[in-house]
């Protein structure tokens, strides 16, 4: 378990820069100096993986694959793979939002330019790369160039000898699209190194980094086409019969329907769990803890007919319980975990997660509901084997909860429980609020330390368009002022070491 410590949650997609979204160079690395003065030991992201549909991380095409948008662009001109004015084509002076269409757009044709670039020496160290990730970056790079190709979901693609995957087919395709292949491939092999070297700066200077991994695979990934026995869908068409999503809960009356592929758990006990393993395993390079998503999957999981109007429509289904997170600790036993179990979750999968011995999540912005007292998420009722957070990726900051959420009662609550008075910071109250928690580790968003309100929300569950995952800071707001304030809080509550 952790020791007594905190942390900052910032997507790379948030941190600033003049590209139009945030990258793994120089203001990454700023941010980590950012965190070693305030005293913070962890820097928790969303998934690494490349976007999917409504630029969600928990909807990609690949489930191992790392997101080429963070490749740092000034890194290849001084690797003379660009130019500056190749870099001015891409400059975007809106800082406060990502736009993903604008974004992909251009970033790709230079990542494209940067491969056509490369002398051979890069590209064969490229090639070494994918051998290395055999199991999955060849796989990746064929799905990513034929899906550019047929300009088409998988579930679409014409050629269903390719869909099926069949030998001649894949031969076939290889060759056609093998220098769309082989950008795929050099996209990945920058992207590792440009991670690889941050993740050391980070832990060079005390900070580790927390990861997400999502329970569920996108429909029209990679995953579902390599491996269709490992999802209820029928392999001929790569269409599902039941998808997933969860019933009504905090963040929605009506539930969430987010059309995932659902599990054949049948096949994946078949062989001792071995996709999940080798998923934990992969993932476990990336990160130094990993956050599992909807960790209550493994217990239960949501079933919806495919084509329902909403979640309400669906059923719960008992997942492979203690036995897939047994396979999982037996092979890859130096992974540390913590479980996301908010949301509906009854006795039996409280239980569950409970006897997983894992740590499980409070989010302050949800303690304050109950204005008896009673709630597990309030910092003197967690357990220290928890993470105690300010508001996560998916709730209202803390400031968009208390000034436009909360009704008058919760609100009164809350200023009793906090000692917060008329003109206090509400940002700074909610993280030395959580920071004072018993939970050994507690977690803020930058937004919340920042004391931002409903428009720096990352997302909002069961809606889609610009306003999620587009959020920036500016880099003026990463000052020493607010990295001393936190540090003094940071050590007030015992959590600097």
């Amino acid at each position: 378990m952790f020791p007594r410590s905190s942390g900052i949650l910032l997507h790379i997609s948030s941190l600033p820069g003049d590209y139009g979204i945030g990258s793994m160079g120089r203001e990454a690395r700023h941010f980590v100096d950012f965190l070693q003065k305030a005293g913070q030991h962890y820097w928790q992201l969303l998934p690494l993986v490349p976007p999917g549909e409504g630029a969600s991380p928990y909807m990609s095409p690949s489930t191992a694959a790392g997101n080429p948008l963070f490749i740092d662009l000034e890194d290849l001109r001084e690797r003379g793979l660009l130019t500056a004015a190749d870099l001015e084509s891409c400059r975007y002076y809106a800082p406060d939002r990502v736009d993903y269409d604008w974004v992909t757009r251009h970033h790709y044709a230079l990542l494209k330019k940067a491969y056509e670039n490369a002398p051979q020496s890069l590209l064969d160290e490229a090639w070494a790369f994918a051998q290395e990730q055999a199991d999955w970056l060849p796989d990746y790079a064929l799905f990513r160039a034929a899906h550019d190709h047929f300009d088409a979901r998988l579930s679409a693609w014409p050629d269903k000898k390719l869909l099926r995957r069949e030998p001649e087919a894949l031969a076939k395709y290889r060759t056609l699209l093998e220098k769309e292949i082989g950008s795929y491939v050099f996209n990945q092999y920058l992207f590792f190194q440009q991670w690889n070297r941050l993740k050391a700066y980070a832990n060079q200077r005390g900070v580790s980094i927390i990861g997400d991994i999502p329970f569920y695979v996108s429909p029209d990934s990679v995953d579902v086409w390599v491996h269709p026995e490992l999802f209820q869908v029928d392999p001929a068409t790569g269409k599902a019969d039941f998808v997933a999503g969860v019933p009504a809960d905090l963040f929605s009356d009506v539930g969430q329907l987010w059309g995932n592929p659902l599990y054949n758990w049948p096949a994946h006990a078949a062989d001792g769990y071995q996709w999940w393993c080798d998923r934990i395993r992969h993932t476990n390079t990336f990160y130094d803890v990993i956050r599992i998503d909807h960790f209550r999957g493994f217990h239960s999981y949501w079933e919806i007919p495919a084509g329902a109007r909403s979640a309400l429509e669906g059923r719960w289904r008992q997942g492979p319980g203690q036995a897939l997170l047994d396979a999982v600790q037996k092979q890859v036993p130096e992974a540390q975990f913590i479980a996301e179990d908010l949301g509906d979750i009854d006795e039996a999968a409280h239980n569950f997660i409970v006897g997983s011995g894992l740590p499980g999540m409070r989010v302050l912005c949800d303690a304050f509901s109950d204005i008896w007292g009673s709630s597990d998420f309030l910092p003197h009722n967690c357990v220290p084997e928890s993470v105690m957070y300010t508001s996560t990726h998916d709730t209202a900051t803390f400031v968009q909860w208390y000034t436009d959420i909360a009704d008058e009662a919760q609100r009164d609550f809350c200023n009793r429980y906090t000692r917060m008075h008329y003109g206090d910071a509400i940002g700074w109250t909610a993280v030395a609020c959580a920071w004072g928690s018993v939970s050994r580790l507690a977690m803020a968003s930058l937004q919340d330390v920042l004391g931002l309100g409903g428009d720096a929300r990352m997302n909002a569950p069961g809606t889609m368009g610009p306003h999620n995952w587009s959020w920036r800071v500016r880099m003026e707001a990463l000052n020493d002022e607010v990295s001393g304030r936190l540090r003094e809080i940071t050590g007030t509550y015992g959590r600097l070491w």
